[in-house]
C-alpha cells in the first residue's frame, strides 16, 4: 500500500512539475526577446528535468523544496512586469481616447477616423468630438467573427439623434510589428487599449478590409442606463491613461470590460460561459431581456447581418443608415415609424 501511494503521490508531484515548467516556458517565450529567448528556455527546461530525475530517484523531499523555490523566483520576476504606455504603438493605437463631461456635453479627445485600404494602408485622423447627451438615443451590440462560430469581436455603438453614432471597441494595444496570439494573451503580452471612433472606421475595416462578417443588434436598454454605460466607458478609456492595464484572453477582454460595466450599472447579471465564448454573446444578451423582443435570435441575428450592406455602402457618409436598413428595432433619426421588419 505504501508503494502504491508513494507512486500515486510521485506521479501527482511530476504533473505538477512539468505544468511549472511549460507554464514557465510561455511567460519567458512572451516576455523576453532573440537569443535570450531561447537560452532562457533551455535552462529553464534543463532545471525541470534535474527535478523530474531528483523525484523519481528517492529524493522527493529535495526535488519538491527545488521546484517550489525556483518557481517562487520564476513568480517574483512575473510580479514584476509592469503595463506601460510608453511603447512605439501600432498606428491604430498609437493615441488613447480621453473624455470629459462638460456640463451636458461630452468631450472626447482622439476619436479614431480612419479611412482604411488596408491593414497596413490607411489616412490617418484622430479627431476631438462633441457629443451632446441629451440627443443619445440607442445602443447597439456588434459582433464580427472571423473565423469559428464561438469567438467574434464585440463592439457597442452608442446613437444621436443628429444621425451621428459613437463606437468603443476593446483592444489588444499592439507594438509596432507585432501580431495578436490569443496565447500571448495569457501572459502579459499585450496592454489594453478603448478606443472611440467614428463608427464607419470601426465597422468598415472589419467588413470590407478584413472580411469579417458583422452583425448588429439594436439593445433595449433605458435612457439613463445608456447614458450610464456611454460615461462608463469614458471613465474607463481616462482610467488606462492614468494606470495601464494588461489586456487578459479571458479576463480582461472585449466582453468581460463590457459585462464589468454593465454589472455595475444594471447589477444581477449571470455570468456565463457565453461571455467567454464571444460568438455567442447576443443568445446570453437575449436570455437577460437585453434585445428588442418579439422577435426570435434567428430573425435578429438574419436581419442584423450588416456584412454586404457594409461593402456596398463602403465609404458613403451615410454608411451608418445603410448597415441598420431592415434591423429590428431601427427607427431612422428622420423617420419616425417603427422597424417591424421580420416580427414574430
Amino acid at each position: 500500500m505504501n508503494g502504491l501511494l508513494g507512486l500515486l503521490l510521485r506521479s501527482v508531484l511530476a504533473l505538477s512539475f512539468f505544468l511549472i515548467m511549460a507554464w514557465g516556458v510561455l511567460a519567458l517565450f512572451y516576455q523576453t526577446g532573440g537569443l535570450a529567448t531561447w537560452v532562457l528556455i533551455a535552462g529553464w527546461c534543463l532545471l525541470g528535468c534535474i527535478l523530474q530525475v531528483l523525484l523519481w530517484r528517492g529524493r522527493p523531499i529535495l526535488a519538491l523544496v527545488g521546484q517550489v523555490l525556483v518557481f517562487a523566483a520564476l513568480l517574483v520576476w512575473w510580479t514584476s512586469l509592469e503595463p506601460s504606455n510608453q511603447r512605439i504603438w501600432a498606428g491604430d493605437v498609437a493615441q488613447m481616447t480621453q473624455g470629459e463631461l462638460v456640463g451636458n456635453q461630452l468631450i472626447l479627445h482622439n476619436v479614431r477616423n480612419f479611412n482604411w485600404r488596408s491593414d497596413d494602408d490607411y489616412d490617418v485622423a484622430w479627431e476631438t468630438r462633441r457629443y451632446d447627451l441629451d440627443q443619445l438615443a440607442s445602443v447597439d451590440l456588434i459582433t464580427s467573427y472571423w473565423g469559428m462560430p464561438a469567438i467574434a469581436h464585440v463592439l457597442v455603438s452608442f446613437g444621436f439623434t443628429d444621425g451621428r453614432f459613437l463606437t468603443f471597441t476593446v483592444e489588444v494595444r499592439k507594438e509596432q510589428g507585432e501580431a495578436y496570439s490569443e496565447i500571448g494573451g495569457f501572459f502579459k503580452q499585450f496592454e489594453l487599449s478603448i478606443v472611440a471612433t467614428d463608427e464607419r472606421d470601426a465597422l468598415r475595416v472589419r467588413t470590407n478590409v478584413r472580411g469579417e462578417d458583422s452583425y448588429l443588434y439594436r439593445i433595449a436598454m433605458p435612457d439613463e442606463a445608456m447614458r450610464a454605460l456611454l460615461l462608463s466607458y469614458v471613465q474607463q478609456a481616462n482610467a488606462l491613461v492614468d494606470q495601464p492595464r494588461f489586456y487578459n484572453t479571458i479576463t480582461a477582454n472585449c466582453t468581460t470590460i463590457v459585462f464589468d460595466m454593465l454589472q455595475t450599472i444594471i447589477g444581477g447579471l449571470p455570468v456565463d460561459y457565453r461571455l467567454l465564448l464571444t460568438g455567442y454573446l447576443p443568445a446570453y444578451v437575449m436570455s437577460v431581456g437585453g434585445l428588442q423582443g418579439g422577435y426570435s435570435l434567428d430573425t435578429l441575428r438574419q436581419h442584423g447581418r450588416f456584412t454586404e450592406r457594409a461593402r456596398m455602402a463602403n465609404d458613403a457618409s451615410d454608411f451608418s443608415r445603410q448597415i441598420r436598413r431592415g434591423v429590428p428595432g431601427w427607427v431612422s433619426p428622420t423617420d419616425t415609424s417603427h422597424n417591424d421588419e421580420g416580427r414574430d
